[in-house]
């Protein structure tokens, strides 16, 4: 087993003990993720990035841990493989922006 595959073996343990799957569909799964994102960005607003690291590295570390695992929840729920869905990323953008 893969270490992603064990995280999110772990993250969906975590869940299905306290019986948060029957909330967690695709479309708050998302919204989830965009929520987290945004705390994330009150990290650094108003603020530089190396001020902002200095204040918050912390509450950045756990708003990072949250769309991380909230993205990993959805992707375990779409059935959709996480390294395959980079990959395939990654080939567009290197297509879309080549290096020149």
């Amino acid at each position: 087993m893969s270490d992603l595959q064990e995280i999110i073996n772990r993250i969906n343990d975590f869940r299905d003990a306290r019986d948060w799957r029957q909330y967690h569909n695709p479309k708050d799964l998302a919204i989830s993720i965009s929520i987290e994102a945004a705390e994330l960005l009150e990290d650094f607003q108003w603020i530089n990035s190396e001020n902002a690291l200095k204040k918050n590295k912390e509450n950045i570390q756990e708003e990072i841990a949250d769309v991380l695992i909230y993205s990993l929840m959805l992707c375990s729920d779409l059935d959709l493989d996480v390294k395959d869905i980079v990959n395939e990323k990654l080939k567009k953008n290197a297509q879309k922006y080549p290096v020149k």
